[in-house]
């Protein structure tokens, strides 16, 4: 309670703001400190810095906690390069983060300077491979191989990341299959070269023993492909990947863990909300993770979902779980967060969504593994809806969604016939 409540003198007001809490240091609230020491880091810093800083400063500030982010700013390895940003030591530019020597640090300021509009955003994924691209060259002794691969790495791999960055700007880029396509080809001219082969003088025999040493060899399928496109060599015949349906939990365990994460109040809301998402719809962790809060729409007291361009309907007990997940149940962990975020599962990194990996360690913890539990989903929905329906509603492509459609066992062939007569004999 506080002083007046109590009968005791008032001997904790802030001497700044004038709030009734516990002091920090000088007769100032932890709030109050926190502000003072933020704006501290742009003592002696140009006109020119502090005009790119201050928002960023102000976002310290207002942090949740600012007994954390007073932790922060005096043992944080991030705030150090703040610091050096402030005194013009380090550049306020991506390239001059890119650099520093301490990259886990650079990445942290990195996301709370975009996040405050003091740096342009860019394609983060996209980037890294591109720094990551000059380090896997670096590797290749072979002259010949080497340029081989940077073409490749150039014209193939880079131009293709850059035109779906450019194409579906998102907040990731997908870059893990681009990374192990590369791997692939510096181990499979690295496998020719140890047979006195070279790429124009391998034979079909040859690529069959290499594709033979293991799963991963199938990722030289696109090289290969673009290397006889360029008439590196004569074309190949190398078969994809067989695919692996992979196990499924049993509808029973699907629906106790749904139950389980509709009506036990213990559990997070973000827990509940993703395991939902996940077990109910067969969301991808990858999809559910950047999802924002205009994706959840209120319309005549039912709660919807908008996963690609259509809106679906959720149960009332999933629409009141998201509805509190949006209105104070969403966590801000990163210091330099802004005050409002879009996303509906906010990460750590400031102004960034959590990572599919983060939110499949938090599901685990309660049971839910993610891709049994999605298969589970979907071949539920498959066995009920025709494939068309179900790739419009969970923004499916139409191949995925017929494959879903086979292994349900389900047959809506006479599915357009049967609507039609249906709808003929309505009074």
């Amino acid at each position: 309670m506080c002083a007046d409540c109590a009968g005791l003198p008032l001997t904790h007001l802030c001497a700044l703001c004038g709030v009734e809490d516990k002091l920090f240091e000088k007769g100032r609230c932890a709030r109050c400190s926190l502000r003072g020491r933020a704006w501290d880091l742009l003592a002696g810093a140009g006109a020119e810095a502090v005009a790119g800083l201050t928002v960023v400063i102000e976002a310290i500030a207002a942090a949740r906690n600012p007994y954390s982010a007073l932790n922060w700013l005096r043992t944080g390895a991030a705030a150090v390069i703040l610091a050096e940003v402030a005194a013009g030591r380090t550049a306020l530019t991506h390239q001059a983060l890119d650099v520093h020597p301490n990259q886990r640090a650079a990445d942290y300021l990195r996301h709370m300077l975009v996040a405050s509009g003091a740096l342009p955003a860019r394609d983060e994924a996209l980037a890294r491979v591109e720094l990551w691209s000059h380090q896997i060259l670096d590797t290749i002794d072979e002259p010949a191989d080497r340029r081989l691969v940077h073409t490749y790495l150039t014209w193939r791999v880079l131009q293709r990341l850059r035109r779906r960055s450019e194409t579906s700007p998102g907040p990731r880029t997908v870059t893990d299959g681009a990374r192990h396509r590369v791997i692939a080809v510096v181990a499979f001219l690295a496998w020719l070269r140890q047979h006195d082969l070279t790429l124009a003088s391998c034979s079909q025999g040859d690529v069959e023993t290499w594709l033979a040493t293991g799963p991963a060899a199938y990722d030289v399928r696109d090289f290969l492909a673009w290397a006889a496109d360029r008439k590196h060599r004569l074309a190949l015949e190398i078969p994809g990947p067989q695919r692996k349906a992979g196990t499924a939990i049993s509808p029973e365990q699907r629906w106790e863990l749904i139950r389980r994460l509709l009506h036990d109040q213990t559990l997070d809301l973000t827990d509940r909300a993703a395991g939902c998402l996940l077990l109910l719809f067969g969301q991808h962790l990858s999809r559910t993770a950047v999802m924002t809060t205009g994706q959840i729409i209120t319309r005549d007291g039912q709660v919807l979902v908008r996963f690609g361009q259509h809106e679906v309907p959720v149960p009332d007990s999933l629409g009141q779980i998201l509805t509190d997940l949006i209105r104070g149940g969403r966590t801000h962990t990163g210091t330099g967060s802004p005050i409002t975020s879009p996303w509906l599962f906010p990460g750590g990194m400031p102004g960034r969504p959590i990572t599919p990996s983060q939110l499949g360690e938090r599901l685990r913890a309660l049971g839910v593994r993610a891709m049994p539990g999605r298969r589970a989903a979907l071949i539920d929905l498959a066995a009920q809806l025709p494939a068309a329906v179900l790739a419009d509603s969970l923004n499916l492509s139409p191949g995925t969604a017929v494959r879903w459609m086979h292994q349900a066992g389900a047959n809506w062939n006479r599915y357009a016939a049967d609507l039609a007569r249906s709808r003929n004999h309505q009074p």
